[in-house]
């Protein structure tokens, strides 16, 4: 079969049809990349190109409250700042991990009614100019381009409330839950309205809401019909009106969830986080006919070469068939992995993952 562009294998797995090989991509962390570098990886290439993966363009725009953002203090190791959302945020600078999460300025519904009248879609919350620079050769090179929401509950609790607080809040004040749910992702929407109705149209949308952890989830199944689901399935439900795909990505153990997700007709759902739960084979054997899976390759085992060839080996003939499989790692590319580790990741997923 002839190679093809990074669209059309993504086409082709959305169809649940074969390709020439399964659409190979992955995110390691900022500590990875500079590893990476430090191994012989020239500064001036992308990763992406560097090892030949598949194209993925993402369109963002600001659905924030558009809270002052400052530097509070910063060393060579770390960085304090404000956010947009009104978070403070320790980031360490050359390690891989989330940030410390130290203050939020959202706190309760009433906090919550001052943000949310600062969050309007407006047209100067969109990168024009980067669209029009960047979009034409998107579409050139057979990029696969998605729109990337912002809304749920993952980046509610995590980026905008604080996790326990708003655990809380899922039990004593649903109401303002829901109303953050419903705002987030409406100002989203409006304002990729105005980005599709402007002719940059788009593939997929995707979006982050992880709701389980190890071995179990944040919320009951029945929590997450009655406060969840009505967002998810909104997201979905927009996202077929323009005969585009709609993809989640999910960490941790999300298995009670997964025959909701179908119920209510998403297309794609990533990572398949194996350390917490989730076994992609029995994914696909039991979900595979009506959902793309996207990850799956346990991040454990990418330092150990033979550890992870043959769990490659044992995985991906079963993942591959009749398409409907997008291979990454089950969450980022650790710094832990050397830049011939991912090399010969990479070489095995193309062959292993061809047609």
């Amino acid at each position: 079969m002839q190679p093809m562009t990074s669209h059309e294998r993504f086409s082709r797995m959305f169809e649940h049809r074969e390709a020439d090989r399964i659409p190979i991509i992955d995110q390691p962390w900022a500590a990875t990349i500079e590893r990476w570098q430090r191994e012989g990886m020239p500064r001036d290439i992308d990763y992406v190109a560097f090892f030949d993966l598949d194209r993925v363009a993402g369109i963002g725009c600001d659905n924030s409250p558009r809270f002052e953002t400052r530097t509070l203090e910063e060393t060579d190791d770390y960085r304090v700042y404000t956010t947009p959302w009104g978070a403070t945020l320790k980031n360490w600078k050359h390690a891989a991990s989330t940030p410390e999460f130290i203050d939020f300025t959202i706190k309760d519904s009433r906090t919550w009614r001052q943000a949310k009248t600062r969050m309007r879609p407006t047209r100067d919350r969109v990168r024009w100019s980067h669209l029009q620079e960047q979009y034409p050769a998107w579409r050139r090179d057979g990029c696969w381009i998605e729109a990337n929401l912002w809304f749920g509950f993952d980046v509610t609790h995590s980026w905008i409330v604080g996790t326990e607080r708003f655990l809380y809040a899922l039990i004593e004040d649903p109401e303002w839950c829901r109303d953050m749910f419903a705002h987030e992702l409406e100002t989203h929407l409006a304002l990729f309205d105005m980005i599709w109705e402007a002719g940059y149209t788009f593939d997929s949308v995707r979006w982050p809401d992880d709701m389980g952890y190890k071995g179990t989830q944040f919320f009951s199944v029945d929590m997450y019909r009655d406060l969840l689901q009505p967002y998810h399935q909104r997201a979905i439900e927009w996202a077929h009106a323009k005969g585009i795909k709609a993809h989640l990505h999910s960490c941790g153990d999300v298995n009670p969830f997964v025959p909701e997700f179908v119920g209510m007709g998403l297309d794609a759902l990533n990572p398949l986080e194996v350390k917490a739960g989730m076994d992609p084979v029995h994914l696909k054997q039991t979900f595979g006919r009506d959902l793309v899976l996207h990850g799956g390759i346990n991040a454990v085992l990418w330092d150990h070469p033979e550890q992870i060839k043959a769990e490659m080996e044992r995985v991906l003939p079963v993942l591959k068939q009749g398409g409907g499989y997008i291979f990454s790692s089950d969450h980022s590319v650790p710094s832990s992995v050397s830049l011939e580790d991912f090399r010969h990741i990479i070489e095995w997923a193309k062959a292993l993952g061809s047609y």
